[in-house]
């Protein structure tokens, strides 16, 4: 089923939303490891200022992914419509021939 570019950017928005809020959890946690002390004010400023990247990037790769998809699918309808409108072999001889002819075993040999 196609994903419509509008249910790419709901998407693409609710894992941003999500990620922001991950992330300053994150931070909040883990920034004073490593002696960086900020306020709340400061951990919102970080995260948004990745929140438009963040966003750009879900949505870009859920259309690259989604193009990519959609050739595919186009690609293998064109193969399935050269074969239906392939005309069919007619049938000139019942006997089944290799290469250089019908082939015949001799008395008493196997066929393998």
């Amino acid at each position: 089923m196609k994903q419509s570019r509008t249910m790419s950017m709901v998407e693409a928005a609710a894992n941003v939303v999500v990620g922001y809020g991950l992330a300053i959890a994150t931070q909040i946690v883990v920034f004073p490891w490593f002696g960086i002390e900020t306020g709340l004010a400061e951990h919102l400023t970080i995260g948004l200022a990745f929140v438009g990247v963040s966003l750009a990037r879900g949505y870009l790769l859920r259309r690259l992914f989604e193009t990519v998809r959609m050739r595919k699918l186009s690609t293998e309808r064109m193969q399935v419509g050269q074969y239906l409108q392939r005309k069919p072999k007619s049938k000139t001889n019942d006997v089944a021939t290799d290469v250089d002819g019908p082939s015949e075993l001799a008395v008493g040999s196997k066929p393998w």
